[in-house]
């Protein structure tokens, strides 16, 4: 294909124009572009090609000095340090030394550090579930001690496990769970361990960062099958397969309310397949994990509608990062197209090219003399996206005052995944003003769009870290398909005529907040969906985690909602959650779980730190219902 440089050269009609946005989309998913992914060459190519195209329209840099590009620090990924070490003694007394990366790897939410020589207990599955109606309440830590010493558990669940039971389990059988099962138990790590039936593809757990949830507090380490084995040689059990085959009979039958049938006579076995101390067997650690930073860039460029910069300014925005090759635990390929470039074609070239239709047109009417209005325009390009709206999150606290609307932002207008228009074109954020009804009514009416609108402000894309700081937002959205997320989505998937329409839309609503004499109020909603909500999860505190910042011991609070238990409370935005009900919170994953245990209408003692230091809070949970 011609690639950006050639893209660049080729002439663009100032109007909107269905073939300009396919030219803007394939130089965005150029394979030097390579999956756009923050923080990489393939980020600053793209980047490139936007700021460029801000300047050949006419738009002024107002990332400050001069600048477009506005940069922000984040943690990249995580690598393997030089001093990782397993060493272990047998029942046998025979000292062994395991390989890192090829018998044993640290999980990327273990904690670092040295270890120091411990017991290993095995608990079967690590799971701790509540019954049902239809399966029995499971746990494998009862009657074992496990403080200062090292939990040897198999991984997910049985493979014999199947239907309701297993959708039941599913949730208390993953990787963190089970760590935050073990550390809440004093445990000194963790270790899992597949197991010849467990079927799994790789006999190590990639070693996958996930920006949105930080460390365990203890080590959390992935161990070959082989390694085990060689582990246990020396013990009475000997044999991995047989200890496996035994705690998959004893999880079924309690799961199921059976009888184990293929579990070992209990008479026949000197251990227990429901857990026990390793008799002899001792585990050190050092798990050396290297946090990578890595720096993404916003490009952000400024249309003056008068002689001088205006006070108050209209943000239209859309990400333009991806998901380079995947590499992340948000790509959806399969198969042969793990790996691959994911080009991002919907997801979001498809809402840069919108944006930059929409300078073009408005820079166009501008020099030709045409009163746009009061209030300049703002456009900016966000990276980081995909990491958790990092790029965006970064600029509003910046350049947001959430408590004046004299200065700066007073809307934002949003662009995510507008290429593949069906039906409808999707709407969100109405409920963040009252004046969105209104002014969609108004520009609506001429327009041939079919319109689904929806009130939600709070939602998973660069909206909502501006309506967090009380500035009203639309965000465009022509829905999910099957390519998302995956190397399929390719920019000759994508609808550009319904494209320039959402532009032409979206630039008449722009116009319209730019000459209206009084920008829309903003309006409070409470959160619709739980903190981490999942189905059945009931109580609700309005508290908005800040998926932007992880290198926090505890849960940042973006903000929280108007009038929310949290807010009467006290909590407050910038506050970092430590301790839930006296459980501990070190991540996203433990205060989600936390909030699982509370009660409706009954007190919670909730500690924050603030300002440096621990405040105790207490908050009545209300329900969702």
């Amino acid at each position: 294909m011609a690639g950006a440089a050639l893209a660049d050269a080729l002439p663009t009609v100032p109007a909107i124009d269905a073939a300009d946005l396919e030219r803007h989309v394939r130089a965005l998913t150029d394979p030097r572009a390579a999956g756009r992914l923050t923080g990489s060459p393939g980020e600053s190519f793209a980047a490139g090609y936007v700021s460029r195209r801000f300047e050949q329209i006419g738009l002024e840099p107002a990332a400050g000095d001069g600048s477009d590009r506005h940069a922000f620090e984040f943690t990249a990924g995580l690598s393997l340090g030089p001093d990782n070490a397993l060493v272990a003694r047998r029942a046998d007394g025979e000292s062994l030394a395991f390989s890192v990366d090829r018998d044993w790897r640290p999980l990327a939410f273990s904690e670092s550090g040295d270890f120091a020589q411990s017991p290993v207990v095995f608990a079967g599955y690590g799971v701790v579930s509540p019954e049902n109606e239809s399966v029995g309440a499971i746990d494998d830590y009862a009657g074992l001690d496990v403080r200062d010493r090292w939990v040897l558990v198999f991984r997910d669940l049985p493979h014999a496990v199947e239907g309701h039971v297993r959708q039941h389990l599913q949730r208390y059988a993953g990787l963190r769970h089970k760590a935050m099962l073990a550390r809440d138990r004093g445990a000194r790590g963790l270790l899992l361990v597949s197991g010849p039936g467990g079927r799994f593809r790789e006999a190590l757990i990639p070693l996958r960062f996930d920006a949105s949830l930080s460390g365990s507090r203890i080590a959390v380490l992935s161990l070959a099958d082989a390694a085990a084995e060689t582990l246990l040689a020396g013990s009475a059990i000997g044999d991995l397969a047989d200890l496996q085959a035994a705690a998959d009979a004893r999880l079924l039958a309690t799961a199921t309310g059976g009888t184990a049938s293929t579990s070992p006579p209990a008479e026949t076995k000197p251990w227990d397949p429901h857990g026990h101390l390793l008799e002899g067997v001792t585990v050190h650690a050092v798990v050396d994990l290297v946090t990578e930073r890595g720096v993404g860039r916003n490009v952000v460029a400024r249309l003056r509608v008068g002689d001088v910069d205006s006070a108050q300014t209209i943000v239209l925005g859309a990400h333009y990062d991806h998901l380079g090759h995947g590499e992340g635990s948000a790509s959806l390929a399969t198969g042969d197209e793990v790996g691959r470039v994911h080009p991002g074609a919907d997801d979001n070239a498809s809402g840069v090219a919108v944006l930059l239709e929409i300078a073009e047109s408005l820079a166009d009417r501008r020099r030709r003399g045409e009163d746009l209005g009061d209030r300049d325009f703002v456009f900016a390009a966000w990276s980081g996206e995909e990491l958790g709206l990092l790029g965006s999150d970064r600029w509003v606290a910046d350049h947001v005052n959430p408590h004046s609307r004299e200065a700066g932002p007073v809307a934002y207008l949003n662009f995510d995944m507008v290429g593949r228009l069906r039906d409808d074109l999707v709407v969100q954020g109405l409920g963040s003003s009252d004046a969105w009804t209104t002014i969609l009514d108004q520009v609506a009416a001429a327009d041939t769009l079919r319109i689904h609108r929806q009130d939600d402000a709070y939602l998973p894309t660069d909206a909502t870290p501006f309506y967090m700081q009380r500035v009203p937002v639309l965000s465009a959205f022509t829905g999910v398909h099957p390519e998302y997320h995956t190397p399929r989505d390719t920019a000759d998937r994508l609808d550009y005529a319904g494209a320039a329409a959402i532009a032409r839309l979206f630039e008449t609503i722009a116009v319209e907040l730019s000459t209206r004499e009084e920008p829309p109020p903003y309006r409070a909603q409470a959160v619709p969906t739980g903190e981490g909500a999942r189905s059945g999860f009931r109580v609700f505190l309005g508290t908005v985690p800040d998926y932007a910042n992880t290198d926090v011991r505890g849960v940042r609070l973006s903000g929280v909602a108007p009038d929310g238990p949290a807010e009467r409370a006290g909590l407050q935005g910038g506050d970092v959650i430590v301790e839930v009900d006296g459980r501990p919170i070190e991540n996203l994953y433990d205060y989600t779980y936390a909030l699982e245990a509370l009660r409706v209408g009954e007190p919670a003692r909730i500690v924050v730190e603030r300002g440096g230091r621990r405040i105790p809070l207490e908050v009545v949970p209300a329900s969702r219902d």
